[in-house]
């Protein structure tokens, strides 16, 4: 077994193959229980002795994620903590020249998902790519985005992904990794913290590029007021009157849950969850963007709402997506510095091109993806042929900020026209 040592002390990792090894649930920042639930992301205190790091940790507290209809249940160690925030990390090994560096965000909409879930194991991106692969847990729901005066200030769980953006820069060099070639990824509510990431001058000099995947641009931080609306309807499901606020932290974690899913369930349905960014300056600023000057490679599926309301009329899904996910594409076209662009435009499944189709072919292990409705009856030859043509790009730009390079097909820079989109589809 492998250990380095982190800036909190020595971790001892496990074989993932005969080229990789992984350390897992190294801890990023302080546990956010007891007095720290709902509290700004605290640091971790180090450790003396060598810290095991060869087994999972657990995610944050979820419900069942509204996307299981078309990505199958989150498999994972069957542990929800709220003592979560790690990171697990793929390495080639510590020695030899420095290798880039890949830090993923997931997605879920805030409320659900976790950076340790098999579907996004850095095992085959790290062996075929030579590369360091970093996936963050961060909280999620209200203990991650509630606003509630007195209480949580909002944008916790944005937090925790800036400071393990800032841990991985510190620890890169340790694990074999490069700090001064660290690309940021995620997907949907992973994609839009990278905007708001990107937003902050001092994360963004951490960022060398940043890979954006159906980026929810058009889904615009609350406002204040906004946000204390919601913490209203929360502490009404809950049964906490006004100046009950502080009894919040002594909830326990499975009414925290049953409350937000019920104030999700009251409003209208919508693409946009109630629990997400609060406008707060320089970290979620009031209007989301593309940063500037960091390389980008960024797209879409075709039919992405196909994944939340399958069996409305391809004109409705379109007019609940366009809003949410098309400001993306004005904002790319009008942006100074290089943008690569694609789209996943066709699947074999009845739920189309929908959203969520493209991650399995970017992790590139069909075992986690098993029963995935969204990918129908597609076979491990197909499967292994569509990963076979995005793993590659998407190595090339963590390596050079482009995805281009020996062997495979040219990638443009986007125009903002068509020609320049890169297409990838299942094909039979």
């Amino acid at each position: 077994m492998t250990t380095v040592t982190t800036d909190l002390g020595p971790v001892r990792g496990a074989p993932a193959t005969d080229r990789v090894t992984v350390f897992r649930a190294v801890p990023y920042a302080a546990p956010p229980v007891g007095a720290l639930r709902f509290a700004p992301t605290a640091p971790a205190t180090g450790w003396t002795g060598v810290r095991d790091a060869t087994v999972p940790g657990p995610a944050a507290p979820q419900p069942p994620s509204r996307l299981e209809r078309v990505m199958g249940p989150m498999r994972s160690a069957g542990r929800f903590a709220e003592d979560c925030l790690t990171v697990d990390v793929w390495t080639p090994g510590p020695a030899g020249d420095p290798r880039p560096v890949l830090m993923w965000l997931h997605g879920g909409g805030f409320s659900s998902g976790s950076g340790s879930a098999p579907w996004y194991d850095g095992t085959r991106l790290a062996e075929r790519g030579d590369i360091v692969v970093v996936t963050v847990n961060y909280r999620l729901g209200a203990l991650g985005f509630l606003a509630c005066d007195g209480v949580a200030g909002g944008n916790m769980g944005l937090q925790d992904m800036a400071a393990a953006l800032r841990w991985v820069a510190r620890n890169a060099t340790a694990f074999g990794g490069d700090p001064g070639r660290i690309t940021v990824a995620g997907q949907s509510a992973g994609a839009i913290s990278i905007a708001a990431l990107l937003a902050v001058p001092e994360l963004a000099g951490i960022v060398a590029g940043a890979i954006m995947q159906s980026a929810p641009l058009g889904m615009i931080p609350a406002s204040a007021a906004e946000a204390g609306r919601v913490a209203e309807l929360f502490l009404h499901e809950l049964d906490l009157p006004q100046g009950q606020e502080q009894r919040l932290r002594d909830v326990p974690v499975e009414r925290l849950l049953a409350a937000q899913v019920a104030v999700a369930a009251a409003g209208p349905p919508s693409v946009v969850p109630p629990l997400q960014f609060v406008a707060d300056g320089p970290l979620a600023p009031a209007r989301p963007g593309l940063g500037a000057g960091v390389p980008l490679l960024l797209g879409d599926t075709a039919d992405e709402a196909a994944a939340f309301v399958p069996d409305a009329p391809r004109a409705v899904r379109a007019g609940i997506a366009d809003p949410v996910f098309g400001p993306v594409w004005h904002l790319a076209a009008e942006r100074a510095g290089p943008v690569f662009a694609y789209r996943f435009g066709r699947s074999l499944s009845p739920f189309g091109a929908c959203h969520c189709l493209e991650l399995p072919f970017v992790f590139g292990d069909p075992e986690p993806w098993r029963g995935a409705p969204m990918l129908g009856d597609l076979t491990d030859e197909q499967f292994a042929a569509l990963t076979g043509e995005v793993q590659p790009a998407w190595l090339a730009f963590v390596r050079t900020g482009e995805p281009n390079g020996p062997g495979l097909p040219a990638w443009p820079r986007y125009d903002g026209t068509e020609t320049t989109l890169r297409r990838f589809e299942h094909r039979p």
